[in-house]
């Protein structure tokens, strides 16, 4: 079995190669589901941070309102890190059983889709890691189309994220989304071909 830590920073196209994974398959794990679903609303979760950060981090539902917390975190890196503190361990227990009971299954190739996989510490839970990359111009673009945040928001969350150089540090993997979705295709196309030279080690149950 191999298991994939695929990550990147905001807006630069995990989800599109984490699909191409997923079609040619992969079984995928994403992070950021897993952390919706440990918010849930009167989780263990849910109570410590609302204690740390107050009620006004909620919605109408009494639900945590991502937007309003990710404007308090990305703006003090001493609020982000005790968010992380309450959301990463718990976080990482979840994913890790999550894995086993695929390896357990018979999945040949998990891909952890992880945004923070670096930042929380969790390449280690991971056989390769692979980053996902784009211009800074384009994914400033992305963020304005996608997410309607002006420029100094969508310039916030690109700075407030470990640099591109340092994400390549950890990577064995890159993978240039500044372009075409053919071109996407081919480079993990290219990477997918590689695990199965692998043979046992990528393909075979552990």
């Amino acid at each position: 079995m191999m298991v994939i830590g695929l990550t990147g920073g905001i807006a630069t196209g995990k989800s599109t190669v984490s699909q191409i994974l997923a079609e040619l398959g992969g079984v995928i794990l994403d992070a950021d589901k897993a952390g919706h679903e440990a918010l849930k609303r009167g989780g263990e979760v849910w109570r410590e941070v609302v204690a740390s950060f107050g009620e006004t981090v909620l919605g109408s539902e009494g639900e945590i309102d991502r937007r309003k917390l990710g404007e308090l975190v990305f703006n003090d890196p001493q609020a982000r890190e005790r968010l992380n503190a309450i959301v990463h361990p718990r976080l990482k227990a979840r994913l890790k059983e999550e894995m086993a009971a695929l390896k357990r299954e018979g999945a040949r190739v998990i891909v952890l889709e992880a945004a923070l996989l670096v930042e929380a510490g969790w390449t280690g839970m991971v056989d390769e890691v692979w980053v996902t990359e784009a211009s800074q111009d384009t994914v400033l673009r992305r963020l304005k189309e996608r997410n309607n945040f002006t420029a100094e928001q969508a310039l916030a969350r690109v700075q407030s994220q470990l640099s591109r150089e340092e994400r390549r540090r950890w990577a064995q993997v890159s993978i240039d989304t500044d372009c075409s979705l053919a071109r996407v295709r081919e480079q993990v196309m290219e990477q997918w071909r590689r695990l199965e030279g692998l043979g046992e080690k990528a393909f075979l149950p552990a």
